[in-house]
C-alpha cells in the first residue's frame, strides 16, 4: 500500500472531521449563549391527565417551578393518535431561535406494547406549537412485527445539516433497539428509513437514548434492561455509527431509573446527568465535568411537582419572561410559601374566591408571619412580609410580567392535622410505659405504588407535637428476607424478665416480619425470616400484609391479626416472634372488610375494626364489630361505620387506623390516615400513595356503641 496516499487520505479525513466537530461545537455554542434559565418539560404518571406535556422553569437548574398550575401545556388529545403523551424531549434548533419537541404517542392503560407512532412538535416561540403523528408501522414498509416505538429525541447532524430523530422500537420476541431517521424540512415527517444506530454488545434491550456532543465526541446516554437495568454510555466520534459501549452502570442509586437525560449548566463547563427514579417517584440529579464521573446533588434540588421522564433546555431571558407571562399564576405564586410554621402540603388557594390559607404548625405567632414566597423574576408580591393574622386576614396584590395584577386575601390559622409534616400512612400507635410518651410508627408516603424501603418512627407527650425519630428499619440494609414494599407496621410493649421489649411487626414483600428492640424507637432488630408468609387453609385470595398486635389486658396473652381480603387472627408464643400455628383462624367479619384490622379492650367489649373499599378510593372507610374475646366470633352492628369522608371540608380517604387510650382515663382517639388535603382528590390513583395522617377524639355510647367520628381539619388539643 502506497504510505503517502494512506497518509493523505488518514489527513483529509481528519481534516473533514474537524470541520463537522467545528460545526458542532459553534452550533452549540450559539445554543448555549445568552442562556440565564432552564425549562423542564415532563409528564407526571400513568393515568390520562397525566400522560401530557407540562412545562416547569428554574434560573440554576436546581430549583424547578411547575408552569400552569403542573397542568398540561398541550392538550394530547389534539396532537396524539392514542389521546395521551410521554417521555417528552425538547431541542433548539441549530438557527437558535426555532425550537424541536418529541413526544411518544401512547396510553400506557393500553399496554406497553401497545404504540407504534411518536408526536413531531415545533415552535418559534415556546408557547404556540404545530405538531404531526408520524406512525412507524404505517410510514414504513417492514414493520409488521413492530409492537412499540419508545422514547424519542431529536439532535442536529451538522454533516447533513438536517435534524435527526433517535429513538427505541421492539419488533416481535426481539429486544428494544435504539434506531434512527432524519427528519423532512417542515419537521412534519421522516424522510429516511428507521437505521439501528446503537448495537449492544450482549444483545440486550436498549432505551431512553439521550444523545450530547462533548470535545469532539457523541455520548450517546441509555437505559439497559434484561442483562442488568441502569443508565449506560457509548461514545462515537460520528453520530449516526460506531458508538462503543463503556461497562459502568451511572447511576448513583440501586433503585430502579429510566429516562436518563443530559444537559449543560449556563456559565459552567459542567453537565447534569437526571434520570427518572421511577419507582420512588422522584428524579436523580449528578452533576459532571467530563461524563464519565458522576456526583449527586440531590441536597440542591427541589420541585414542586413529581416528573416523569422528561428533558431540560436552557433558555434566555426573553424566553423566560414569555413562559412565564403565558403559563405562570397568582394562585401558583401564593402555593410557593415555605416558612417552617407552615404544613406546605396543605396550603389551599381558591381561585375563583380569590384566597389563600395558610395551615400554621402549633405554637405559630400569627402577629409576624413570613410566609417565605419563593422569590422569582418578574414577579412581586405587595405589600412584602411579615404580615400580622392576629387580627384577621391581610389582602395582598401579586404582579406578573405580561399580567394584570390580581388582589387575593390571606388567611391564617392553627391546624392540628395533619399531624405529621409529609406523607406517610397506615399509622400505629403506642403508649410506651418506658418513655412515657406516645410513639407514632406509619407507613412511610408518597412513593409511587407504594414502593417504599424504610420504616420511621415519632414520639409526643401531647399528641399534637411529634418528634422525628429517624429511620426504625430499612428493609434493604437489615432484612434480609425482603427488600420492598415496606408497609403498615404494628408495635407492642411487653416486659420480659423486668426488662422493657418493643416487638414491631411489619409488612415487606407482602408478608409479614417482626423485629425486635429495647426502645420504643430503636434500633431494631429483625427476626431473620418472615413471621406470616402463607394464606391461611381455604383462602386463595388476598395478601399477607396490615399486621396488628393485641395483648389482652385480662389474661396478658398476645394475640397477632392480618391480611387483605381475609382477617386471620393467632395465638403469639411466649417469645412475641412466633405464632401458634395451630391457632390460625379466619376471622373476617362480613363482605365489607378490606384490610387494616385494629383491635382493642375496652369495658368487657373486645373491639375489631377494619378498612373498607381500596385506599385509593375517596370512599376508603373504617367500619368496626365486637367479640366477648380475642379469637371469638365478631359481631357486626348495624349502624357500624365510624370514620368516612367529609367532602364539604375536602376530606377523603379516611381509614386504616389504629387507636390510642389515655393512659388511667377513659379517653380514646383514633389515628387514621386520608388523602393529602386539598391535592389529594384531584390526584386519581396517586392519591392512594400520597396521604396524612390525622388524629380525632373516639368516643362511646353508653351501651358500648362507637359514636361515629368526624374527620377534623382542625385535629384535637394537645393532652395536659
Amino acid at each position: 500500500m502506497n504510505n503517502r496516499y494512506t497518509i493523505k487520505n488518514f489527513l483529509l479525513a481528519l481534516a473533514v472531521f474537524g470541520i463537522y466537530s467545528s460545526v458542532a461545537i459553534a452550533q452549540q455554542k450559539k445554543s448555549s449563549a445568552g442562556n440565564s434559565a432552564y425549562l423542564f418539560t415532563y409528564f407526571t404518571g400513568n393515568t390520562a391527565n397525566e400522560e401530557a406535556i407540562r412545562f416547569a422553569i428554574s434560573k440554576d437548574g436546581y430549583n424547578y417551578i411547575a408552569l400552569n398550575g403542573n397542568e398540561p401545556v398541550i392538550s394530547s388529545a389534539k396532537i396524539s393518535s392514542t389521546g395521551g403523551v410521554r417521555d417528552p424531549h425538547i431541542l433548539r434548533g441549530a438557527d437558535g431561535k426555532t425550537f424541536y419537541m418529541v413526544v411518544t404517542d401512547m396510553v400506557s392503560a393500553k399496554g406497553w406494547s401497545s404504540n407504534r407512532a411518536m408526536v413531531l412538535l415545533k415552535s418559534t416561540d415556546l408557547v404556540n406549537w404545530t405538531s404531526s403523528i408520524v406512525n412507524i408501522q404505517k410510514r414504513f414498509a417492514n414493520q409488521e412485527n413492530l409492537l412499540r416505538v419508545w422514547a424519542p429525541q431529536t439532535i442536529y447532524d451538522p454533516k447533513v445539516g438536517k435534524y435527526m430523530l433517535y429513538w427505541s422500537m421492539k419488533h416481535g420476541d426481539d429486544p428494544d433497539k435504539i434506531y434512527y431517521a432524519y427528519a423532512n424540512k417542515d419537521f412534519t415527517d421522516l424522510e429516511t428509513e428507521p437505521k439501528q444506530l446503537f448495537f449492544s454488545p450482549t444483545n440486550g434491550a436498549c432505551i431512553d437514548g439521550d444523545i450530547i456532543f462533548h470535545k469532539g465526541k457523541y455520548h450517546l446516554f441509555f437505559k439497559t434492561e434484561g442483562q442488568g437495568n441502569g443508565i449506560k454510555q457509548a461514545v462515537s466520534d460520528r453520530l449516526t455509527e460506531g458508538y462503543v459501549q463503556q461497562d459502568k452502570y451511572l447511576q448513583q442509586t440501586t433503585d430502579a431509573v429510566e429516562g436518563a437525560a443530559v444537559f449543560k449548566l449556563n456559565n459552567s463547563e459542567d453537565y447534569i446527568l437526571m434520570y427518572d427514579v421511577y419507582m420512588k417517584g422522584k428524579y436523580q440529579f449528578t452533576r459532571s465535568s467530563d461524563l464519565q464521573n458522576f456526583k449527586v446533588v440531590d441536597q440542591a434540588v427541589s420541585m414542586d411537582f413529581h416528573p416523569r421522564h422528561g428533558t431540560v433546555l436552557p433558555i434566555d431571558e426573553n424566553e423566560l419572561k414569555r413562559l412565564l407571562a403565558k403559563w405562570y399564576h397568582p394562585a401558583q405564586v401564593l402555593s410557593t410559601a415555605k416558612a417552617d410554621v407552615i404544613k406546605k402540603n396543605n396550603i389551599i388557594v381558591d381561585t375563583t374566591k380569590k384566597t389563600l390559607f395558610l395551615p400554621l404548625k402549633d405554637g405559630a405567632n400569627l402577629k409576624a408571619i413570613d410566609p417565605l414566597f419563593q422569590q422569582i423574576p418578574y414577579v412581586s408580591i405587595l405589600p412584602k412580609a411579615p404580615y400580622d393574622f392576629s387580627q384577621g386576614s391581610v389582602k395582598v396584590t401579586i404582579n406578573i410580567l405580561g399580567q394584570k395584577p390580581q388582589v387575593y386575601t390571606i388567611h391564617a390559622g392553627v391546624n392540628h392535622n395533619p399531624v405529621l409534616n409529609g406523607y406517610y400512612a397506615d399509622p400505629e400507635i403506642l403508649y410506651s410505659n418506658k418513655t412515657q410518651k406516645y410513639h407514632l410508627y406509619p407507613t412511610s408516603d408518597g412513593f409511587t405504588s407504594w414502593s417504599g424501603t424504610s420504616f420511621k418512627s415519632f414520639s409526643s407527650t401531647d399528641l399534637v407535637n411529634w418528634k422525628d425519630e429517624g429511620t426504625l428499619l430499612d428493609l434493604p440494609k437489615e432484612v434480609s428476607w425482603a427488600k420492598r414494599n415496606a408497609w403498615a407496621p404494628a408495635m407492642a410493649e411487653r416486659k420480659i424478665n423486668g426488662q422493657y421489649k418493643y416487638f414491631y411487626y411489619f409488612t415487606a414483600a407482602q408478608k409479614v416480619g417482626v423485629a425486635v428492640a429495647d426502645h420504643p424507637s430503636g434500633p431494631f432488630k429483625d427476626s431473620g425470616k418472615a413471621l406470616v408468609s402463607k394464606r391461611p387453609a381455604g383462602i386463595k385470595g388476598g395478601q399477607e400484609i396490615d399486621p396488628d398486635v393485641f395483648i389482652d389486658p385480662q389474661t396478658q396473652k398476645a394475640y397477632l391479626y392480618w391480611g387483605n381480603g381475609y382477617m386471620a387472627g393467632a395465638v403469639l408464643n411466649d417469645d412475641m416472634v412466633s405464632i401458634d400455628t395451630n391457632s390460625i383462624k379466619v376471622m373476617t367479619p362480613d363482605a365489607t372488610f378490606r384490610e387494616g384490622t385494629e383491635v382493642f379492650y375496652r369495658n368487657g367489649k373486645y373491639y375489631f375494626l377494619w378498612s373498607e373499599d381500596d385506599t385509593r378510593s375517596e370512599n376508603y372507610r373504617v367500619r368496626y364489630g365486637y367479640s366477648d374475646s380475642p379469637m371469638g366470633k365478631i359481631i357486626v352492628p348495624e349502624n357500624n361505620l365510624i370514620l368516612a369522608k367529609d367532602a364539604a371540608n375536602g376530606i377523603y380517604g379516611t381509614g386504616h387506623n389504629s387507636v390510642i387510650q389515655v393512659p388511667g382515663k377513659d379517653e380514646w382517639y383514633i389515628v387514621y390516615h386520608r388523602f393529602t388535603r386539598p391535592r389529594g382528590i384531584t390526584m386519581g390513583n396517586a392519591a392512594g400513595y400520597n396521604r396524612e395522617v390525622c388524629i380525632d377524639k373516639m368516643e362511646f355510647n353508653s351501651d358500648g356503641s362507637i359514636k361515629k367520628v368526624i374527620p377534623t381539619v382542625a385535629g384535637i388539643q394537645k393532652l395536659k
